[in-house]
């Protein structure tokens, strides 16, 4: 009997301090504000604005591929595509914790990779650090993509949906 009241006390105690602790963040915010309706980065700056209409939401600093300067010409090179594309896609369970795609190659791109015997490449994102966490200190690491830290890409994440245009300019 001594030993079921112990088992029956240890086990409310469990209960007790689950109900107390609090669940861990939540990678996924909400957004109230105004829609965006358009993304602008200026590779040359390493910097990307999210606006509404005319109105910067918000500005963040960015890493590039390190090759930063120059168009995409195809896959392995290092660059990040230059132009209008459109965020065509939300990933989730990205290995960099939350991703956007960027619908990088249009025909334009991929026939110039082919005219270079080459393969245009794809999968190029904005995204967060991941597995380089909130402290990687190279500026261009990417393979192409767009990256900033974790926080500021829950925030990007929540604030930016497919179909918005995006404009990449050197």
């Amino acid at each position: 009997m001594i030993l079921t009241i112990r088992n029956l006390v240890a086990l409310m105690m469990l209960v007790l301090v689950a109900a107390c602790s609090s669940p861990p963040p939540s990678k996924f915010k909400t957004y109230n504000g105004p829609p965006v309706t358009q993304v602008v980065v200026k590779k040359s700056e390493r910097q990307m604005f999210l606006l509404s209409g005319q109105k910067v939401l918000k500005a963040y600093q960015v890493g590039l591929g390190p090759q930063p300067v120059g168009h995409k010409m195809f896959e392995g090179d290092g660059r990040t595509p230059e132009g209008i594309y459109y965020i065509n896609r939300q990933n989730p369970n990205s290995q960099y914790h939350l991703s956007l795609g960027i619908s990088y190659p249009d025909t334009e791109d991929a026939a110039r990779a082919m005219m270079l015997g080459q393969q245009p490449g794809g999968d190029i994102m904005i995204h967060g650090r991941g597995p380089y966490g909130n402290k990687q200190t190279l500026r261009d690491w990417t393979a192409g993509c767009i990256a900033v830290n974790d926080d500021e890409m829950e925030d990007i994440f929540s604030m930016v949906r497919p179909g918005v245009p995006i404009v990449i300019y050197p």
